[in-house]
């Protein structure tokens, strides 16, 4: 971890910071101007920082995903949490509070970024964990920029067809595992926090809200209390999406904090938004997880479905097969199209590529791609509202198979690779330290 001891406002320096240290080792900002409680950023910015976090080697980051997801662990509810040591329950002010940073120039205001919002359905009770941007507004009323099909939209909107106001608790610095599990894509009505015990390996300690009736991560530094209305939309204006430009969704939602508990030597957690490795890579994770999950019980020849940096943690996937027949990698594409609206290019390899190595899938597209079979284009298809290149919320999306086929190695002999005899090279392998 880096300490940045040096004063930083954290109107655009904090972010900037952020930005130009972007992959590298956890910023730690002691001294943020106006605020006594430091900041932290960079946390979960590459893939073996992750896997280092969660206690586990990084080639079975990706494995151990998919066993959380297919082996949840329910969390329980402990008496009482360091979280609660310190509370604000009178004439709340977030922007003295908390140093929540301002990110971008023209963005209206600052932002929470790495705030899991915790919610239940008016309905059934059942829980919802989830992330969304939430923009202070001054005192303690904040916007809520929520997509219209995010589940924690549709639970506020149940709620208003109810008359009723949605409560909302926000859990600020949480173990990764909670960050990570809030971003799966479950069914409405499964609980994001079985997930994270699942990551976990053991049950996710929680503790009753102070003021709604929710439960938070017992081990989170801040949470916020209060609740949502969607019949109060706030105009947004511009702000930052995950890859880089501004956009303009038109309203958030409206709502209003009003109770806030940390511990009292706290550190305030925030995740650089837009185009980041961070926001990115969050997001990534959980979309491949799941996506494999559900590949997998349809074609079991998927090995990994890996989503791309380049491709922004969301609209690009590499999947990775083994010894494909004829057909299943196309296949392959159009259940992962189906599966992740946001994908718009998914390339199909063999399990001999790592999908991690920019230069192996190219090669494999050198090597295995034939354009005139192995191309699958869909113009017109439904694109998410994210998509910086839409028109009327559809785009034309691209599936590449890169595969060899039964029989190559018996027509080419270029199929079969170069290289000394087994035996030797084995022995040279064993032994290179000594050339």
């Amino acid at each position: 971890m880096h300490r940045v001891e040096r004063g930083v406002d954290p109107r655009f320096e904090l972010g900037a910071v952020l930005a130009l240290r972007d992959r590298e080792r956890p910023q730690l900002f002691t001294a943020v101007k106006g605020h006594d409680m430091p900041v932290i950023g960079n946390i979960m910015n590459s893939r073996e920082r992750v896997a280092r976090l969660l206690g586990v080697e990084k080639p079975r980051l990706h494995q151990v995903i998919l066993e959380a997801l297919g082996k949840p662990v329910q969390p329980v509810l402990v008496d009482e949490a360091p979280v609660q040591e310190v509370v604000h329950g009178n004439d709340i002010d977030l922007g003295r509070i908390l140093p929540v940073p301002t990110w971008f120039e023209h963005e209206a205001g600052p932002y929470i970024t790495a705030g899991v919002i915790v919610a239940k359905d008016p309905e059934t009770g059942r829980r919802n964990v989830s992330i969304a941007r939430l923009r202070l507004e001054g005192g303690g009323r904040v916007l809520v920029g929520i997509a219209r099909n995010h589940h924690l939209n549709l639970l506020a909107e149940k709620a208003r067809k109810l008359g009723q106001k949605l409560p909302i608790a926000v859990a600020i610095g949480n173990h990764p595992a909670v960050l990570l599990g809030s971003q799966m894509y479950l069914g409405l009505g499964d609980d994001e926090y079985d997930v994270v015990g699942g990551l976990l390996g053991e049950p996710l300690e929680l503790v009753h809200c102070r003021t709604v009736p929710l439960e938070v991560p017992a081990g989170a530094e801040i949470v916020l209390e209060g609740h949502i209305d969607n019949a109060d939309p706030i105009e947004e204006g511009d702000v930052s999406e995950f890859h880089g430009f501004y956009v303009r969704y038109g309203a958030g939602t409206g709502g209003a904090i009003t109770c806030v508990t940390h511990r009292r030597d706290t550190t305030y957690q925030a995740i650089l938004p837009g185009y980041a490795s961070e926001h990115c890579l969050l997001g990534a994770l959980a979309i491949e997880a799941v996506t494999c999950q559900a590949l997998q019980r349809a074609i079991p020849s998927v090995r990994r479905v890996l989503v791309t940096d380049g491709g922004m943690g969301r609209l690009h996937a590499i999947i990775s097969m083994h010894r494909p027949r004829l057909g299943e990698g196309k296949r392959a594409i159009i259940l992962a199209m189906g599966q992740v609206n946001l994908f718009k290019l998914v390339t199909v390899v063999e399990d001999d590529i790592d999908p991690e190595d920019p230069v192996a899938v190219e090669w494999s597209l050198a090597a295995r791609f034939r354009g005139h079979e192995d191309m699958v284009i869909l113009p017109g298809m439904k694109a998410d509202r994210c998509d910086p290149v839409h028109e009327n919320l559809t785009i034309t999306k691209i599936g590449l198979v890169a595969c060899t086929r039964p029989g190559d190695g018996e027509r080419n002999s270029l199929s079969e690779f170069a290289s000394a005899p087994e035996d030797i090279l084995s022995s040279v392998r064993a032994r290179l330290q000594e050339y």
